[in-house]
């Protein structure tokens, strides 16, 4: 008899990502095509920044089933928004999928989980990397939490109809435990959303000392990244930056939805003129490793590069580069290449360019790290980034200065 998940089992296994049998196991158990809803949401080429609904009808939904593609099943809170036109049930933000596989089993390989080890899990979503885990560990080593009542009601059904009853609760798991229940603790905690800024200490103090948490963790403007914390026995966990991870971000951690446009007023009367030796270029140079400690050393930043005009020989290399964030602060900063002192213009409580030139001094004190050379530590004090070992955490605590 043919399994369930061979056709997706193979596509992964020629593909190199399946190394762990017990994890080849259950992808081959498991029928990946149970767990995705009669609509899925992808984007759309004609309209940016809109998700256009797709149905069981169409021949793509079921093909996707068996191939390595993340797909969404649930945008704007289960209200779609709309589509450019008033289309129904088109999406602007996606807030629910099921993972891409190949990401999915080199997460579940990085738990390093055997037989015995209690897993809670954040975010059930459809319920397809919840019945992974059961069918690897037993459903009576499986916690798994979902804020979305109607998703967990949704994944429950889903996962009983696959012969799984894990324990499902309706939270996010960041919080205090769900009342009435007691969430005890866990050898592994795996995450299926990203922990955006800082990564939930409730998460360590729930695991085990020796116990593996991994999560997508996200900062700044670009993509989030795979963690692997292992836990010690002071309620404090260190780990790498393991890979790429874009995932959805905690529903209690989105950040500000508003475009950079909507926080710069450059006709406001407080804000300031002056000169700065801050690059403005900094905030778009692409290096994995800077933009992880920019993103996590100058929190909720983004940003704007506006190239001059090619009708403007005289102004080749030139470029006007802003920065916000959602507390009102922002600044303008003109690139020449002549090179500094570059004019700014700013507004607010934080002084962005201050920040970002701070940051950057701490970077190049680190040597210049590349993401793989990158860590987190999550403690009681928070999340922090280091380069080379715990020990070397990046910190920006001068500024360099700027005058009017």
């Amino acid at each position: 008899m043919t399994s369930p998940g061979a056709a997706l089992a193979r596509t992964l296994s020629s593909a190199g990502h399946i190394i762990d049998p017990r994890w080849h196991r259950a992808i081959l158990a498991v029928d990946r095509a149970a767990f995705i809803p009669d609509t899925v949401w992808i984007s759309s080429r004609d309209h940016p920044g809109y998700y256009m609904p797709v149905t069981r009808d169409d021949p793509d939904h079921a093909r996707w089933a068996n191939e390595d593609y993340a797909l969404a099943t649930q945008v704007d809170d289960g209200a779609p928004a709309g589509g450019p036109n008033g289309e129904p049930g088109w999406g602007r933000l996606r807030t629910s999928s099921i993972s891409q596989p190949s990401l999915v089993v080199d997460m579940l390989q990085r738990l390093d989980a055997a037989d015995g080890h209690r897993v809670l899990e954040i975010g059930t979503g459809t319920g397809y990397n919840t019945a992974l885990l059961c069918h690897a560990l037993t459903e009576k080593a499986v916690v798994t939490t979902e804020i979305d009542q109607k998703l967990a009601r949704v994944a429950a059904d889903n996962l009983s109809r696959a012969g799984f009853t894990p324990v499902v609760l309706d939270s996010d798991g960041v919080g205090s435990p769900v009342a009435g229940v007691d969430m005890g603790m866990y050898h592994r905690v795996l995450s299926t959303v990203a922990a955006r800024g800082s990564i939930p200490h409730s998460w360590v103090r729930r695991t085990w000392p020796g116990g593996v948490v991994v999560t997508p963790f996200e900062v700044g403007t670009r993509p989030g990244v795979l963690v692997r914390l292992v836990v010690g026995g002071d309620e404090t966990a260190h780990g790498r930056i393991v890979g790429e991870a874009p995932f959805m971000v905690l529903r209690s951690q989105r950040p500000d939805p508003r475009p950079l446009q909507e926080l710069v007023d450059e006709g406001h009367p407080g804000k300031q003129s002056g000169m700065s030796s801050v690059n403005p270029r900094l905030v778009d140079y692409h290096n994995p490793g800077w933009q992880l400690v920019l993103g996590h050393l100058v929190p909720d930043l983004r940003y704007a590069v506006y190239e001059a005009a090619e009708d403007r020989p005289e102004c080749a290399g030139e470029a006007s580069v802003y920065v916000a964030t959602p507390d009102g602060s922002w600044a303008l900063g003109e690139y020449e290449p002549a090179g500094a002192p570059y004019a700014i213009e700013r507004f607010g409580d934080r002084d962005l360019w201050a920040e970002v030139g701070a940051s950057w001094e701490a970077w190049e004190r680190a040597g210049r790290p590349g993401r793989e050379q990158l860590g987190v530590t999550v403690d009681a004090e928070g999340t922090h980034l280091w380069a080379g070992s715990p020990d070397g955490v990046l910190r920006s605590p001068g500024s360099p200065a700027t005058g009017g």
